[in-house]
């Protein structure tokens, strides 16, 4: 039953960003006249085409367009959609894809600088110190705790991979955390293809480590059993043996996307409590609200520890498959 609710609480979190993309909710539709119920948790776990941007007067905070500007307070996408075969897509930035920029750039400047740091004090001291030396410590934990015992020998080529799944990750989850952020990986489309580019790291790996015998990880073929019972085991585990490849991309999305998304709307439930009962009360689920920002930070770096963890153990059994 657990996981039936895990899945149906996904599925309707799932729709929400594709909702929200396509129906943009311009700016002042959110503000509503004193005495109406106002939703401050949809807009800002969905995406859309508005970013909140700090400002010195209340309520600190305004909304740019970052899209079309249609009316003072609508936005509509910046690019026009575009027709490829059937489908109909729109390559428009939204707010989703503008922190996922920044995350990259946020990584890629502080790992090179941290880099920079690590060989500057090598040279002058013989080893690391600082803000380099935790770095190193993160990197050297990840790589022979995490990574290799789980992708097996000569499993150094895809430290560099997972490595920087793992510091994006964690950077996109740390962006949603600030004021005026947001979770890229709340949206299921991110997760979704994070999960596809291990996928085809996986599926790559395995066909490097097994060769022809790649095939035997598709078709089940034993050729232990007598021919009758052989043909009879291909016929039914063989989709059985497909489907499950495409259940661990599945289950990585999945698990990432409802994890940073849950644990933002209870910590939105216990902001809205506090304006809602505006008296002493308040203080519970401001509380409430503070403990879990708290256990936010800590599902932060679970989730992006979780996803190499898995992504490493996904590596290494096809690469062993053969065995």
């Amino acid at each position: 039953m657990s996981a039936l609710r895990s899945f149906a609480l996904a599925a309707l979190l799932a729709a929400a960003p594709a909702y929200a993309q396509e129906h943009a909710a311009p700016a002042g539709e959110h503000d509503a006249p004193a005495g109406e119920n106002v939703d401050i948790i949809t807009p800002h776990i969905t995406d859309g085409y508005h970013l909140e941007i700090p400002y010195w007067k209340p309520p600190f905070a305004i909304e740019a367009c970052i899209g079309r500007h249609i009316s003072e307070h609508e936005c509509a996408p910046l690019w026009d959609d575009v027709r490829v075969g059937p489908l109909t897509l729109n390559f428009s930035p939204t707010k989703h894809v503008v922190f996922l920029l920044l995350g990259a750039t946020l990584v890629s400047l502080t790992l090179i600088l941290t880099a920079r740091a690590h060989a500057r004090h090598t040279h002058v001291i013989g080893r690391p110190q600082g803000f380099a030396a935790g770095i190193e410590a993160m990197v050297l934990y990840i790589r022979n705790e995490v990574i290799i015992p789980n992708v097996g020998h000569h499993g150094n080529g895809y430290v560099p991979f997972l490595l920087t799944a793992f510091f994006f990750i964690l950077t996109a989850n740390l962006l949603g955390l600030i004021p005026y952020g947001s979770t890229a990986t709340g949206n299921i489309s991110v997760t979704a293809t994070l999960a596809l580019m291990t996928f085809v790291v996986v599926e790559i790996a395995g066909m490097r480590a097994l060769g022809s015998h790649y095939l035997s990880t598709i078709f089940y073929w034993n050729k232990d059993l007598a021919l009758p019972i052989r043909v009879l085991m291909f016929i039914i585990m063989s989709p059985v043996e497909l489907i499950g490849k495409f259940t661990k991309p599945f289950a990585l999305a999945i698990r990432l996307f409802a994890n940073m998304t849950a644990g933002h709307i209870v910590l939105l439930a216990f902001i809205s409590l506090i304006f809602t009962f505006k008296s002493i009360v308040s203080g519970a689920p401001f509380l409430m609200a503070v403990a879990i920002s708290m256990l936010e930070l800590f599902v932060a770096f679970l989730q992006a520890f979780i996803f190499t963890l898995l992504s490493a153990v996904f590596i290494g059994q096809i690469r062993e498959a053969h065995h």
